[in-house]
């Protein structure tokens, strides 16, 4: 009964991996035939460690990483303490299921949304800040207030998951606890540093490791967004192995990059599990 279940597991996850794993010890160009194949052990994976433009890629993706997951996590845990602390279930409820419409809507749909709203003639930002007399912006159109607008798009649309899964911490505090704190007298941030994070650290955990990888992978909203403009200020590594391996057409040169975007991720969810989920049994 297992076996349909794992065919899918090695047919859309396992073999891709597999593939890409291949190709990036390989010369590998589609627009050529000759030499196609041959094996370069680690030739692609030293290339790119002297690509100048990867590492700028990949240090503007690090600066969204850092910014948004940073945001995500901040106002995702102000959300669900206002949530938990709110006495009125139906203003709870309603909440809750606005915060699952960002989260429904697929990155190329928030992308479309985004060049609406921070279109320079008709954008919805614009009209907004003409109203109080400010003048228009080419939000797309500068280097800083694209990756601004990016950054912004990225922690309205992932907010509420982080949300939804704090608040979901926040569910298996036992009652018990939370009476003998108020009996003992805690106050707001007592309660919060000593009774709830402890609870939220495990649900902190799963954010960081699942929007990590989320966010350096991410293309789908930046690239119908800004398109990696202008410029280059908005061309993060997943865009930028995009380019390669399909403008380039060097399968073998993306395959490397995207086998180390990997091991990136890999790596920092180690850090996560180390340093946040291990405080978390620490306080346990």
């Amino acid at each position: 009964m297992a076996a349909p279940a794992v065919i899918a597991l090695l047919l859309i996850g396992t073999f891709p991996l597999l593939y890409a794993l291949t190709l990036s010890l390989q010369k590998y160009r589609l627009t050529q035939t000759a030499g196609n194949g041959t094996f370069v052990g680690l030739g692609n994976f030293l290339e790119v460690l002297h690509d100048e433009d990867f590492w700028s890629a990949l240090e503007r993706s690090g600066l969204l990483l850092a910014v948004s997951l940073t945001l995500q996590v901040v106002f995702g845990m102000l959300i669900a303490l206002f949530l938990d602390g709110n006495p009125w279930r139906r203003l709870r409820n309603v909440v809750q299921v606005a915060l699952v419409v960002p989260i429904a809507m697929t990155p190329a749909v928030v992308g479309l949304l985004g060049r609406l709203v921070y279109n320079r003639d008709f954008g919805l930002l614009n009209y907004l800040i003409g109203l109080i007399g400010f003048a228009p912006r080419s939000w797309l159109g500068e280097p800083s207030l694209a990756m601004a607008a990016v950054i912004a798009t990225d922690v309205w649309q992932w907010t509420p998951f982080a949300a939804l899964v704090m608040i979901s911490s926040l569910a298996t505090v036992p009652p018990e606890t939370l009476e003998a704190a108020e009996l003992d007298g805690s106050g707001w941030w007592s309660m919060v540093r000593h009774v709830k994070l402890p609870y939220l650290l495990p649900g902190i955990t799963a954010v960081l490791i699942i929007r990590t990888a989320d966010i350096l992978k991410l293309f789908d909203m930046p690239y119908i967004l800004t398109r990696g403009g202008p410029g280059a200020a908005t061309e993060f590594t997943s865009i930028y192995v995009q380019r390669v391996g399909f403008r380039i057409f060097n399968m073998g040169l993306a395959s490397a990059q995207a086998i180390l975007l990997l091991l990136l991720c890999i790596g920092l969810s180690r850090l996560y599990l180390r340093f946040v989920y291990r405080e978390a049994e620490a306080q346990g």
